[in-house]
């Protein structure tokens, strides 16, 4: 009866995220798994009262204290989220004590030792993780103040940092996955030969979350509104590094007459749809991709990618080095992260809607270790584009120490920087 209580509490947990009545939120997904579990010490409260001669009222407990909590999710999702964080790790670990003495005391069967010792145990290391990611959370907003403004672009707000002065104005796209600290080597070498604004896609660094799908088209508008909401008029340069290339591209695309030239810092190659004819998913219907990433980045509430963020952007100066690891130890950056690619594919397809760029300059840098040939063929492709372009290979660089490390940062800042010069002087770029 333990073993069939807690395995049924455990498919009621995966299953109810999948109910459609549940909306694709991270909070109220989160909010479900707990109705799930709930539901699970209930019937062992209510079926070993009334069916054995050991009554387990205690599993009461933590089905009240589950229920109420993934109620108060899934009713009024984010808008609790913040104080849960906080009272839950401790009110769960203080459940957790008692139930651990309640259990030893009234149940006499063997699956106290090998099935609810294990489970109680695993719900007190969620507590400690949950405990670990709330306070780490509150220092990271203490020690790393958000630089620049935040600005809403439309239903949700996007971070933009901007120094440094001249025309044109450089606009920096860090790749997938990352932030405009990402690029701390490279901004602020820009900024002192021209105006340089690097900004935070939704979801991460200190941008907030968007409803809609971030693919391409969808970044390269919220940009464009956000530039102008900004008072960052054009002509713009755009740099993009990885997958930020491909939201260049498709800004380039949609607002020619506002980019003066571009560098696409060993860029992601777009690709020309496989079935062009095929729509995209309608909107508000079923999506189960955008459910599994929310219940994913869900598990970094417990503390669990705050583990890893030490790992992570190790060569950056320290103070952006400090930005990106709070970054990645945030919930949110992990959800945006894996959203990003599932619109991998369509972002491909849309950058491939640039098919000439005129005369503009235009530099594409390559890193030299770990590309091959397809690579190169497709970074040729892209310096093809324009008339004016330059296609450099960095032979000692890899994909991210272009970015990443000072002496490959300095390649891209030089890109930069020549694109820059070619734009006001109206002289071809240096091969």
């Amino acid at each position: 009866m333990v073993a069939g209580s807690l395995a049924a509490g455990l498919l009621a947990a995966l299953f109810l995220p999948a109910a459609p009545f549940i909306r694709a939120r991270e909070s109220e997904l989160a909010g479900a798994v707990l109705c799930g579990f709930a539901l699970g010490w209930a019937m062992l409260a209510v079926l070993s009262v009334r069916f054995t001669d050991q009554p387990q009222r205690w599993a009461a407990a933590p089905a009240l204290f589950m229920g109420v909590g993934g109620l108060l999710l899934v009713w009024f999702g984010t808008s609790v989220d913040g104080v849960l964080a906080w009272v839950w790790p401790p009110a769960l670990l203080a459940l957790v004590i008692w139930m651990f003495g309640r259990a030893r005391g009234t149940l006499k069967s063997r699956t106290k030792g090998w099935l609810v010792y294990p489970v109680l145990a695993m719900l007190a290391l969620a507590s400690i993780g949950g405990g670990f990611q709330a306070v780490g959370t509150a220092a990271d907003a203490m020690a790393h103040p958000m630089p620049g403004q935040l600005i809403d672009v439309g239903g949700h707000s996007l971070h933009l940092n901007c120094s440094g002065s001249g025309s044109p104005t450089v606009v920096l796209q860090p790749g997938g996955g990352e932030m405009s600290s990402n690029l701390g080597w490279i901004a602020p070498a820009v900024a002192r030969s021209t105006r340089v604004c690097a900004y935070d896609r939704a979801g991460r660094g200190w941008s907030g979350p968007a409803d809609t799908a971030q693919d391409a088209t969808q970044i390269a508008i919220d940009l464009h509104t956000l530039l102008h909401r900004g008072n960052v008029p054009g002509p713009y340069v755009l740099a993009g590094h990885s997958f930020g290339g491909l939201y260049a591209l498709t800004f380039a695309a949609r607002y020619p007459d506002e980019v003066a030239g571009m560098v696409l810092v060993d860029s992601t190659a777009p690709a020309v749809a496989a079935n062009p004819g095929a729509t995209p998913a309608a909107a508000g219907s079923y999506d189960s991709l955008g459910r599994l990433s929310a219940l994913i980045s869900a598990l970094a509430r417990l503390g669990l990618t705050r583990l890893y963020a030490p790992l992570e952007a190790g060569s950056l100066p320290p103070e952006y080095r400090d930005e990106v690891r709070a970054s990645i130890a945030a919930p949110g950056t992990l959800r945006s992260t894996i959203d990003e690619y599932i619109q991998a594919n369509s972002s491909m397809e849309e950058a491939a809607s640039l098919h000439d760029f005129g005369n503009k300059p235009l530099l594409v840098l390559t890193a030299g270790i770990g590309s091959d040939s397809k690579h190169l063929a497709s970074q040729n492709e892209l310096a093809g584009l324009s008339a004016n372009s330059a296609h450099r290979t960095i032979e000692d660089a890899s994909h991210e120490s272009l970015v990443a490390e000072e002496e490959g940062a300095s390649s891209t800042t030089r890109a930069i920087l020549d694109v820059v010069s070619s734009v006001r002087s109206g002289s071809p770029l240096v091969k």
